[in-house]
């Protein structure tokens, strides 16, 4: 088996210590850094990836799978709506290739055998990373290029809420703790596997609304002001 990217699970008493410095990584975000240093939403991204990977949260979240989830709602509706913002598509696309892509990749990864792979293995973390990303960075830079089908874009966004949401609903009312990775750490939290589970599922169904809802506004302003423009 191999090593825990972020680190073994962390006690409470030792969080604050467990920032990630590694190189690689580090040298990934200057460069992006410098890809988007005149643009403010990917510096934003750029921001939300360090909480993601190089704060204690990384650490965290080899803990604790509400941690987890965290991290992902920052990758799949924080990071990649600001990067699709800041980058997106020259010639637009259809939405629907997109969306049906990123929710296998997020459905997939969330299976027990395949999310506790990723856990173990740090090649297969960054596969699940890179993919939950890309993937999600593929649909929202769609829907940001296309002014002709406001209607239907907003229409994706809420299905792309919805089905995170209903990923967090099962998770939520499972019965049973589904990922060994998690176990045995969350009870050094105050919590048991099955209750970080739940709280994980909670997370997924109800507070990530909030960033996609964010997104949708800018994607009605955007709008918004395209078609103002366009018949001035």
């Amino acid at each position: 088996m191999d090593r825990i990217y972020c680190g073994q699970a962390p006690l409470p008493a030792e969080l604050w210590l467990r920032w990630n410095l590694d190189p690689p990584l580090l040298l990934a975000l200057l460069a992006m850094t410098w890809v988007f240093r005149r643009e403010p939403a990917g510096l934003a991204a750029v921001g939300v990836l360090i909480v993601a990977f190089v704060s204690p949260l990384c650490a965290l979240s080899s803990a604790l799978f509400s941690a987890r989830v965290v991290h992902h709602v920052l990758l799949l509706a924080v990071a990649a709506p600001l990067l699709g913002w800041a980058r997106p598509l020259r010639r637009p696309i259809g939405p629907g290739l997109p969306f049906a892509v990123s929710t296998v990749v997020l459905w997939a990864w969330h299976h027990p055998a395949a999310y506790d792979l990723a856990l173990s293995h740090v090649a297969v973390y960054w596969l699940m990373q890179i993919s939950l990303l890309g993937s999600a960075v593929w649909f929202w830079s769609t829907v940001f290029s296309d002014h002709r089908a406001p209607v239907l874009h907003v229409t994706f966004i809420i299905a792309a809420f919805a089905q995170m949401g209903m990923l967090g609903a099962i998770l939520t009312f499972t019965p049973t703790p589904l990922y060994a990775a998690h176990f045995i750490a969350p009870y050094d939290w105050g919590l048991t596997p099955l209750s970080d589970q739940q709280l994980g599922g909670l997370i997924m169904w109800v507070p990530a609304g909030i960033p996609y809802a964010i997104a949708l506004g800018l994607l009605i302003r955007q709008n918004w002001d395209w078609h103002k423009d366009s018949t001035a």
